[in-house]
């Protein structure tokens, strides 16, 4: 078992690195303090990725990305993940890889303008009464005439304010199954502009500022068959085929700023006096830094067993939950001790760690809450005893 990095890795690593903290970092507070990312900011740091090979280099050679193995495209993730998210997000795009299960002529329509800069794109399932549960999203899907007639609402729909386009789950159907009728669910393209779609302001959120959340209103929008991604009532089959690894991105940009945090209050015990010596000399400190670190290695550890698996064909729904629940939380407890560990200064917007902080909390709710991760681990440990 092999755990150095190849020199590709290290390039990868290195290079996302540089870009991030020459490009990216110094814009971070004004995003923070104006919870915006002006569109001619985006345009100037978009080129610059594109020009460092950055830009969607999520997606396969063969499409224009960079064709990077799960493993590495995490280690890319964990680099960019440092930064403000809606910088990295939104400049350094990786567009929805759900998109090469379309047609031909969808990936000519909506894929290769995302990955050429030209458009965004956003995934549109949660709902206001379906989170974790989308067998029980109530907005519709109904054929008429050759086409599709859509109704619903959606909502925390990340960055649709600027997508050009939804990627859109909606119900077009039931199924007998044994605890009952399920729903049947289909994905579509919406172009934004369709007639009955409209794209209204979401709500104000504590954490990721400048990365915006909307509303998505379907009143009788009328799109073509062509529109369907995938297959009709196939629209899980094509999420669990293609969307598995995003539970990984998370736990990997989570890991960015974990160790981003852990730095600033490494340096800042070595720096920091009291009582006539440096605060790292007492336990109080020391230990939590060993903690801080251990944690750290851990999730790491988890991370990248997962996302070597995923390649390997090997991977299961456990060990991403594992990864995802484990970098969350590890998250969580790493930014909570740097601020304890910088005192009041911790606070200080001065400082990226009231950040760090603030936005660790969504990474326990999206993409699976904790709970939903610790019910699919412990799901996969009794199936095979019959629990």
């Amino acid at each position: 078992m092999h755990f150095a990095l190849t020199e590709e890795q290290q390039m990868i690593v290195d290079t996302t690195r540089a870009f991030v903290e020459k490009e990216l970092y110094p814009h971070e507070a004004l995003v923070e303090r104006t919870g915006h990312l002006p569109m001619e900011l985006i345009r100037e740091i978009q080129p610059k990725a594109m020009e460092a090979g950055l830009y969607a280099a999520n997606m396969p050679e063969e499409v224009g990305g960079a064709g990077l193995d799960t493993l590495t495209w995490l280690l890319y993730e964990k680099e960019l993940g440092r930064a403000n998210y809606a910088l990295h997000w939104t400049c350094v795009a990786r567009p929805s890889n759900i998109m090469l299960a379309g047609t031909d002529e969808q990936k000519e329509k909506y894929l290769y303008p995302c990955i050429r800069g030209e458009k965004w794109d956003c995934l549109a399932m949660t709902e206001p009464g379906a989170g974790s549960d989308l067998r029980g999203m109530t907005a519709s899907a109904k054929e008429d005439g050759g086409d599709f007639v859509l109704n619903g609402t959606k909502h925390f729909i990340s960055h649709a304010d600027i997508a050009d386009f939804s990627i859109v789950f909606m119900a077009t159907g039931e199924e007998d199954t044994p605890r009952g009728k399920k729903k049947l669910i289909t994905a579509f393209f919406v172009d934004k502009g369709t007639p009955g779609f409209k794209v209204r302001d979401g709500y104000r959120n504590v954490s990721h500022r400048g990365y915006t959340n909307a509303v998505l209103e379907f009143d009788n929008c009328r799109i073509p068959k062509s529109a369907i991604l995938g297959e009709v009532h196939k629209g899980f089959q094509v999420a669990n085929d293609w969307l598995g690894a995003t539970r990984l991105q998370v736990a990997a940009t989570s890991l960015g700023r974990a160790e981003r945090a852990f730095e600033h209050a490494l340096e800042y015990s070595a720096e920091r006096k009291q009582f006539g010596q440096q605060i790292s000399k007492f336990q109080g400190v020391s230990f939590k830094l060993a903690d801080m670190a251990l944690e750290i290695k851990a999730a790491n550890l988890l991370t990248y067993e997962a996302g070597w698996k995923f390649d390997q064909g090997s991977v299961t729904e456990a060990d991403m939950s594992m990864a995802k629940l484990k970098a969350t939380e590890v998250l969580a407890m790493v930014a909570d001790e740097a601020i304890q560990i910088h005192g009041g200064m911790g606070l200080m917007d001065e400082l990226p760690l009231e950040r760090i902080w603030r936005d660790a909390r969504v990474e326990r709710i999206w993409e699976g809450t904790s709970e939903i991760q610790r019910h699919i681990i412990s799901r996969d440990l009794l199936r095979p005893l019959g629990g």
